[in-house]
């Protein structure tokens, strides 16, 4: 039976933490969240050798063991708390070996803890790009840790680790007697009286425990007793870090003349740099950013149309087969026309959903990602904001939840409660199967140029309205939100290479894993509580339907077809669901909304997305079993007012649309606003403007065009 360790993964942001715990687990991964906070966990098992199994858990990047961000406390935590239900019992530290003088210093750190740690060098080629040459065996020496070069991307390097891994578990490397920074004659006292209480830490991690102990799991007395240490020796906790740091930087200096031979910087341009005097020019930085924005959402149009058709010619093929056999009962009913219907509403745009999550994924690997914080740090100080917004707003269009989790690297308050109340208006993965389905009901199918379509301009326009007004909104609520804080944006930008397809296949599949079955569950209950609700009413209204129309029947038995066709059309609407939309029909009726777009209005507040699988639902209900079943596309083209007016006009489709670009339809981004701000307050007030944003915005939309 194999021995199991735990191994922690450290390092500075952007040092190929990443890339190394996938190159490690594979596709053996887990992901959650940290007990009490909103960070990811991921976690994964790998094989060292024959004899010995790890459990590697990602820990989040941080640049020093003095943490200011919410990840970096929870990487702090796990690593220094001695109640951490996450103790590792040894350290895989990740360090870019193209800014190693940055890297030392976590690296000093973690190294003066005396615990098990091996060393990481990535990114080996782009220092060689550089001029920097790295004598990685007198590193070795001078750090006392086995030091071990590694290419994550193309899997070298790695059974190396795993070697020095195994070594080190099996205790055959010792911890180095040198400390990187020694205490001072002031400090050691009150880290004597430290060890005296916990015997087994070193030095260093005796000062952090004085300076950080009211974050740790200790009991009351245990607690007491450290004050008071403190207070005898008179710790001054800002006076020890500065010498601390001080010293550290002294021995990385004398580590780095050592061990490092590093060329002029003038004498070597990365292409990194000549690409950068490109893509972050003034001018062309902006141009070209709005240029890859057109071809993202102009992508979801030109690579989705096949598998897209193809979906929807297999469940309505399905649906039709499926009536074909079954026999007339209100199981059949529920099946066809609840299920199948609201489920196929969805599947139908996983497509679009893959590209989507595939050319972010592309833009991120890349490093383009960073660039486009840098570019918007200005405007966004502009409306009260600050680059590290963009990185948020940037993930809402995927999802407004994890976008909101993540504003906890925004130090400010301010910017962070504005980036919380703005981020949903960014549209979101939820939005685009709405967009698809009345883009393509009420936009024709134009190109321009030849290869530019009017449908992927219109998307883009969608888009874009969002994130215009989100600037304006957090521009307005600057002056109301009164918290004063200064706030500075500092942004290390990666080099620029190629994506690893790798992990944008794995991303776009599980989104699409995720974005199916979430979804999935929700439309599944909102589907059958539809179908019940559309199938059903009061006893006496349901029946009076029935009675008039089989004496119809009766009386012209020659029509019965047709007589059929309007009789479940004045069943659905005599249902508690035609009901519930007849009661709010008067509200939305100015905007050119029917009621049928009402009850999906109600519904989609569960989840944007439902409001396809309702349409489905509701338009399958009148529909005959045994009849050719249309694509929802289809039925929605065909409905009409009363009069026989279209219902689908360009107008009412635009207003719709921009309906869905402003309001506030999902439940879950309002749990998580409520978390994170520890108070209902911001939550309802992001509802109310939201909301009435959202109204007024697309009554205008429907005079403006009709």
């Amino acid at each position: 039976m194999k021995q199991q360790i735990h191994i922690a993964l450290i390092g500075n942001p952007n040092s190929g933490k990443s890339s190394l715990f996938n190159a490690l687990t594979g596709l053996k991964q887990k992901v959650g969240n940290f007990p009490g906070v909103t960070v990811d966990k991921k976690t994964g098992e790998c094989s060292i050798s024959e004899t010995l199994q790890a459990n590697i858990i990602d820990l989040p990047g941080t640049y020093s063991l003095y943490p200011r961000r919410s990840d970096e406390w929870v990487a702090y935590n796990v690593m220094m708390n001695p109640g951490s239900k996450e103790k590792p019992d040894a350290y895989i530290l990740v360090a870019d070996a193209s800014n190693l003088k940055r890297n030392l210093l976590f690296a000093g750190q973690v190294i003066d803890l005396k615990r098990p740690v091996v060393i990481a060098l990535t990114m080996m080629d782009i220092a060689s790009k550089k001029g920097i040459t790295i004598d990685i065996s007198g590193l070795e020496r001078e750090l006392g840790v086995p030091v071990v070069a590694v290419n994550p991307r193309k899997n070298k390097g790695i059974a190396e680790l795993k070697k020095a891994i195994e070594q080190t578990a099996q205790q055959l490397y010792k911890p180095p007697s040198r400390n990187f920074a020694e205490s001072t004659a002031a400090t050691r006292e009150a880290v004597g009286d430290i060890k005296k209480i916990f015997p087994q830490i070193s030095d260093y991690a005796a000062v952090h425990y004085l300076i950080h102990h009211e974050s740790f799991s200790l009991d009351d007395n245990t607690q007491e007793t450290i004050e008071h240490i403190e207070q005898k020796h008179n710790f001054n906790h800002t006076k020890v870090q500065a010498e601390e740091i001080t010293q550290r930087y002294a021995r990385i200096r004398h580590i780095m003349q050592q061990t490092v031979i590093e060329t002029d910087p003038k004498e070597k341009q990365l292409l990194t740099d000549r690409i950068d005097k490109i893509l972050l020019h003034k001018f062309w930085g902006y141009i070209i950013l709005l240029g890859v924005l057109v071809v993202l959402f102009q992508s979801i149009f030109w690579l989705a149309t096949y598998p897209m058709d193809a979906i929807e010619w297999v469940f309505g093929a399905f649906s039709t087969w499926l009536s074909g056999i079954l026999p007339q009962t209100w199981f059949s009913d529920l099946l066809v026309n609840g299920l199948i219907a609201g489920l196929g509403g969805i599947v139908v745009f996983i497509p679009q959903i893959m590209i989507l999550f595939g050319l972010i994924t592309i833009l991120e690997d890349t490093g383009y990602m960073a660039r486009i914080s840098f570019l918007t740090d200005k405007l966004m100080r502009k409306v009260g904001l600050n680059g590290k917004s963009v990185m948020p707003m940037i993930s809402s269009f995927a999802c407004a939840v994890p976008a909101i989790m993540s504003t906890r690297n925004i130090e400010n308050r301010k910017e962070r409660l504005l980036t919380i109340m703005i981020s949903p208006l960014m549209s979101c993965s939820a939005r685009l199967p709405v967009y698809i389905i009345l883009i393509s009901l009420v936009i024709p199918q134009q190109y321009y140029f030849g290869f530019i379509s009017l449908q992927g301009l219109v998307m883009t326009g969608l888009y874009l309205l969002g994130i215009v007004m989100a600037l304006v909104v957090s521009y307005v609520m600057k002056w109301f939100i009164n918290i004063k804080e200064k706030s500075f944006f500092i942004l290390e930008l990666p080099l620029y290479r190629t994506p690893r397809w790798k992990n944008v296949f794995t991303t776009m599949v599980e989104k699409a894993k995720i974005f199916t079955f979430q979804a999935g569950k929700v439309i599944l209950v909102i589907s059958l509580i539809l179908w019940l609700l559309s199938s059903y009413g009061p006893p006496g209204r349901m029946q009076q339907v029935e009675e008039r129309y089989a004496t119809l029947e009766q009386q012209t038995p020659g029509n019965a077809s047709a007589i059929e066709e309007e009789k479940k059309a004045e069943l659905l609407e005599a249902s508690y669901v035609g009901i519930l939309g007849r009661s709010i029909e008067p509200v939305i009726k100015p905007l050119g909304y029917d009621w049928k777009i009402g009850i999906a209005l109600i519904t989609s507040f569960a989840a944007r997305e439902v409001f396809v699988g309702t349409m489905a639902t509701i338009y399958s209900v009148g529909e005959d079993a045994d009849e050719y079943n249309p694509s929802l596309r289809e039925k929605m083209y065909a409905a009409t007012w009363p009069d026989g007016s279209k219902i689908y006009t360009l107008a009412a489709g635009v207003s719709l649309m921009v309906f869905y670009v402003f309001a506030m339809q999902c439940m879950s981004t309002l749990a998580i606003v409520k978390r994170e701000t520890r108070s209902w307050k911001w939550p309802m007030i992001q509802l109310a403007y939201m909301t009435v944003l959202a109204y007024v915005m697309s009554f205008l939309a429907y005079n403006l065009l009709k």
